[in-house]
């Protein structure tokens, strides 16, 4: 009997496999590309989620058409993609194909949706609860963080997202209160969990564009000596964050000092609050500034970096600590100097900015930044 060979393997499917985006890019990006329409974009879908791929599941979201996806059809279990994710408790991936479209209120074969599925998984069990509007107890939010000691465990994110974004004034008030009583907690954990709630209430108001939050003035008048007796780095990190997003002058006080932090995290968010005082030229945050873009942490020279994208333009310190920086060891650092670089109409980062170009596509961390430089030589 003759033996005949298998049949080669769809190219996405193929590329989904190895993580390959660029592959899944060039494959997708063209409009009249015939790989961008077909059943092989459900199995890459559910070869990427199943893989718990969050790299190549993200590209598939991007550069696909979400109808082609088969976003809600489901296996012979009866479960959606998403389900599948929610049963195994894979949060990020879950999140992802919820946020793109797939519908939680599906039911597998035994009649379970999302939110049955996620009990046995706090973040998952919080984040369903939040966007069915089951409005989650205070005290329930907060025990469900406190199990887990590492505040960058997603049931942190979602219990604090939760809690933040009570609806109706009273609802709110109550859980500001709540959060604010906890400034005084002696579980670091728990001062931790109120500073994150009283910073995302602050950064979810809906009070429009002109006119001044009413949670503002309240944030920096607890924030401020809260920063300034806290020693907990954890419980600082959304402390400093919390200001730097606050639109109050009283805020940018501390950050110059918050720069020399010895928690990197701390640091990086102190740069984030220079951005203004650097642009109205403030000779300690610039300093502050400039300083970091030597800082032994990646993540802080790289916020750094950011910061001094609106330096005074007659001040030629800011543009030659960027210049420095291209040759940073890290990737990120180097392409976001030349970046501002570019934007402040200096060429040095030229070079390296025209090599990236010829090479990235839209799953690119550089996308987006460097379409506003290619928009911003066009309007020189």
């Amino acid at each position: 009997m003759r033996m005949t060979s298998a049949e080669p393997e769809h190219p996405l499917l193929a590329a989904v496999r190895t993580s390959d985006t660029a592959a899944m890019a060039a494959l997708l990006e063209p409009y009249d590309s015939p790989h961008a329409r077909g059943p092989h974009l459900a199995a890459a879908l559910r070869l990427a989620a199943d893989a718990l791929d969050q790299r190549a599941l993200d590209a598939l979201l991007l550069l696909a058409d979400a109808e082609e996806l088969g976003l809600n059809a489901a296996d012979a279990d009866g479960r959606t993609p998403l389900l599948r994710a929610v049963a195994r408790g894979a949060h990020d991936i879950a999140l992802a194909l919820h946020f793109a479209g797939s519908d939680p209120r599906a039911r597998d074969r035994e009649g379970r949706d999302a939110l049955a599925l996620a009990r046995p998984h706090p973040a998952l069990l919080t984040h369903f609860e939040w966007t069915s509007g089951i409005a989650t107890p205070f005290a329930e939010l907060l025990a469900r963080a406190l199990t887990e000691p590492d505040v960058d465990h997603p049931v942190w994110g979602a219990t604090t997202v939760a809690a933040a974004s009570r609806k109706g004034p009273r609802a709110l008030r109550l859980v500001l209160d709540a959060a604010a009583t906890l400034q005084h907690h002696p579980d670091p954990l728990a001062r931790c969990f109120g500073a994150e709630v009283l910073r995302l209430i602050n950064l979810y108001d809906q009070s429009g564009e002109e006119e001044e939050s009413p949670f503002d003035t309240l944030l920096v008048d607890l924030f401020l000596p809260w920063a300034a007796r806290e020693e907990d780095p954890r419980v600082l990190r959304p402390l400093t964050t919390g200001l730097a997003e606050a639109m109050e002058p009283r805020a940018e006080e501390p950050m110059p000092g918050l720069t020399r932090h010895a928690d990197a995290q701390v640091r990086a968010a102190a740069v984030g609050g220079l951005h203004w005082p650097v642009r109205q030229g403030r000779a300690d945050a610039l300093a502050a500034a400039l300083a970091c873009t030597r800082d032994t942490d990646a993540q802080v020279r790289e916020a750094a970096c950011r910061a001094l994208l609106n330096a005074p333009a007659d001040d030629p310190a800011p543009s030659d600590a960027l210049a420095a920086r291209l040759a940073d060891p890290e990737e990120a650092v180097r392409i976001t100097a030349a970046i501002r670089l570019a934007l402040r109409d200096d060429p040095r980062g030229d070079d390296l900015l025209d090599a990236l170009d010829r090479t990235i596509d839209r799953t690119s961390p550089y996308y987006w930044d460097m379409d506003q430089v290619r928009r911003h030589r066009r309007n020189r």
